[in-house]
Order: C-alpha cells, then structure tokens, then sequence
C-alpha cells in the first residue's frame, strides 16, 4: 500500500514537470548552453525540413491534446502567444487520468495504477526531451525520444484493453506523439536537414505513419491511434504547404491524414452506435477489452 502511494507521488510529480517545461519553453528561450537555444516552436520554424509541423495542430494536440500561430515568419502578438500555450488537450486528458489514482473506485483505482510505471518514464523522457531539444542537443533528444518509444510501445502491447480513461492520454496519444516525434526531431538533426536528398528520404519515411497508424487499426481496431496520427499528419501537410505549393510532401501528407480518418471513421462509427467489433482478448481469466470499443 506504501508503494502505491509512492508511484502516485511520483506520478504526479513527474507530470508537473513534463507539462511546466513543455509550457515554460513554448514561451521563454533556455539561457543556458552553448549550442542555439530557442523556444520550442522557434526551433520548429528555424528550419524547413519536410517534417515541419504547424503550431497550431500540433498544439491543439498536445493542450486540448492548442497552439501557436502558424503564419511563418510574421511578428506575433500576445494572442498569438496565448494560442501557442494551446499544447493543452493531452495534458488534460492526463491530468484527468491522474484523478483517477484517487478515486472511490478500486477496479479504476487498480487500473490506473497498473500503467503508472511506464506513465511516469514517459514523463521523464519528455522532459529530457523538451530540455535537450531547445538547447539544440538534437542527437540527444533522439536518444530519449527513441527510448520513450520503446517504453510506451511495451507499454501498449502489455495493456492494449483498457478504457478510455487511460488509453487516450497514457497510451495511443503520448505514442503516436512519439512516433512522429522521431522524425521531427530526426529530420532536424541530420545534416543538411533541407536539402533535396533530405526532402526525397521525407517524402518515403512519411508514408510509415500511414503503415504505422493502420496496423493498429486494423490489428488493434483502435480509432483513437488513427485519429491522433492524422491529426499530427495534418500538421505536417499545412506546414509543408505554406513552405512550398509545388511539393510532394503535403500532398503526401494530407492523403495519409484522410486514409487514417477515414479508416478511423470505419471503426470508430460501429464502436460508437454499440455495434463495436466484439474483439475481446482472455489474459488470466480477466476479459481485456480493445481500446475504447466498450465503456469509460
């Protein structure tokens, strides 16, 4: 019971630290370190790779799961600042799940706890992550990035039943954040990150988001995997099209973002009318469900 006090500490701990870095260098610069040092988005817009992302989508992923202005290169107003802080829906979300430690019920109690180890090294390698990042450490943060990759992806294969409570915000959103990230992050740390034989290897990694976000799909029937990949994949294509009309990379991304909504549409409708996939798995005598096909 001790331990169990202790993992929601740190649980809690540890979250407060990832979202206070995330919001405090979506507005300040770091004043330390000898490599460019920039704001998070600042560091997005410094260089043009093809997997560029706009503020805004990207934002509204992470704070409601909202946002920056995506205008490039044109002074911002305080406003426009405000909606950069608009990372909100993901941290929410959590924010949501932690409650749930606390809770009068002990079956959701039991559950979230059973996720909190993998929560809270995510958590701690997001926050290596955002620290490297805008201090320039690309390689670095790749490093941690990779990791994080590795924890939530054990993470889902362990526990890809639960409810909504945790999948969204512990499991599918930080993942599909991740995934993507890598490429972010990577396209950025490679030398000469805009050259044309950058942008030819963009336009052939993209299309792994697609491969990526259908398999669990259709393996998994989970729509909240599909929805979050297309949306990170729309942030690619508006980025990619306010850089450069005559392209193949937003044309490229915006197909895969409809091919993920549509296949989460697919699945997502039957789930929501109670006419879900009965996709039920047996593990110890305890019923797993499949992500979000059955209650809260």
């Amino acid at each position: 019971m001790e331990r169990v006090h202790h993992d929601k500490i740190l649980t809690i701990i540890t979250w407060l630290l990832s979202v206070i870095v995330s919001v405090y260098y979506t507005f300040h610069k770091p004043h330390d370190g000898a490599w460019p040092r920039r704001k998070i988005w600042s560091q997005n817009d410094a260089y043009y790779t093809a997997f560029r992302m706009n503020h805004i989508i990207a934002s509204i992923y992470w704070y409601g799961l909202i946002s920056h202005s995506p205008l490039p290169r044109v002074a911002r107003s305080p406003s426009s600042d405000l909606l950069r802080s608009a990372r909100i829906v993901l941290f929410v979300l959590q924010g949501g799940y932690i409650a749930h430690l606390f809770s009068g019920n002990l079956e959701r109690v039991n559950a979230a706890c059973s996720v909190g180890g993998h929560f809270i090294v995510n958590n701690l390698f997001h926050f290596a992550f955002v620290m490297l990042f805008v201090r320039s450490h690309f390689a670095w943060a790749e490093f941690f990035i990779i990791l994080n990759f590795i924890n939530l992806t054990s993470l889902y294969f362990r526990h890809p039943g639960y409810a909504r409570f945790i999948h969204e915000p512990v499991v599918s959103g930080p993942l599909a954040w991740t995934v993507v990230a890598i490429y972010w992050n990577g396209a950025i740390m490679v030398p000469h990150p805009e050259s044309l034989v950058a942008r030819i290897f963009g336009n052939i990694f993209i299309w792994s988001i697609l491969v990526y976000g259908l398999f669990y799909i259709i393996v998994y029937q989970d729509y909240t995997m599909g929805f979050n990949l297309s949306v990170l994949s729309a942030a690619i294509g508006v980025a990619q099209f306010f850089r450069q009309v005559i392209a193949f990379q937003w044309i490229f991304a915006f197909i895969i973002m409809a091919l993920l909504f549509v296949a989460t549409v697919i699945v997502a409708i039957p789930a929501a009318t109670g006419r879900d996939f009965k996709f039920v798995r047996t593990r110890g005598g305890d019923a797993e469900r499949a992500p979000l096909l059955t209650e809260n």
